[in-house]
């Protein structure tokens, strides 16, 4: 039986998966084992984790998988999920990312991105109140999503981390830029996006699916960043036609 780990996002605990795996559990059970691994230090067992390093940070990940996995990875998670598979690829059979972008960062050669202005000022508001901060920044999350006010409560749900491994967080994503290393991603690839992306807009996954080995792409005409808790059952039912290879 083949496994499926599920990396979750920044700020978000591994809790944001409930509903997906729930959906996808009749789909897929039969052949593949669904993990949801949290990122270091985001549930209350670990120990705050801090990391500057997205390197570091998968490498204690994958320490804890011994088998080659598929790896479903949401905005953060999905930026890591691309990681391992151009540095662990006989580990790596497939990916599916979500919300994904290969440079969270607004530069001038890349206007996808997040303006530094806006991650430093969620920077100083996670020092000063990180629950407040948390919940704009799921405001941010949800903006346009046909389904914004459900979605916040399950995301208020689900925040979780220290401080620290907040910030540290904040600090990997300015300066993480995962463009060079896109090509040599291999392994077959689904692209799942919100047509009302407005923290990683559509522009970004449609550049991975460009230049992407093998990759395909859905953009849900609803949601904004969290599709899969958008419309779970649409999101589940590509990911099924995914892993039995269906068109």
């Amino acid at each position: 039986m083949s496994t499926i780990v599920f990396w979750h996002g920044w700020g978000m605990g591994p809790g944001v998966w409930n509903d997906l795996t729930a959906q996808l559990h009749p789909l897929l059970s039969s052949r593949y084992k669904l993990i949801v691994q949290p990122l270091p230090g985001y549930t209350p067992a670990q120990e705050p984790a801090v990391y500057y390093s997205a390197d570091r940070m998968l490498d204690d990940l994958m320490a804890e998988l011994d088998e080659p996995v598929t790896l479903c990875g949401w905005s953060l998670g999905a930026m890591l999920a691309m990681l391992a598979a151009v540095r662990f690829p006989a580990r790596v059979d497939k990916l599916i990312l979500i919300s994904a972008t290969p440079n969270f960062m607004k530069r001038t050669d890349w206007p996808s991105g997040v303006a530094l202005n806006m991650i430093d000022k969620l920077g100083a508001g996670i020092r000063v109140d990180p629950a407040t901060a948390l919940r704009r920044f799921i405001t941010i999350v949800n903006q346009n999503d046909v389904n914004a006010r459900e979605i916040t409560r399950k995301l208020s749900e689900v925040t979780s981390a220290p401080i620290p491994v907040l910030e540290s967080g904040l600090d990997l994503l300015k300066h993480t830029d995962f463009r060079p290393i896109v090509p040599d991603i291999r392994q077959p690839v689904l692209l799942l996006h919100g047509a009302h992306d407005t923290l990683m807009p559509s522009a970004s996954a449609e550049w991975l699916r460009r230049h992407l080995p093998s990759a395909r792409m859905a953009v849900l005409p609803g949601a904004s960043h969290a599709p899969f808790l958008s419309d779970t059952e649409k999101c589940a039912n590509l990911i099924a036609d995914f892993m039995h290879d269906r068109v």
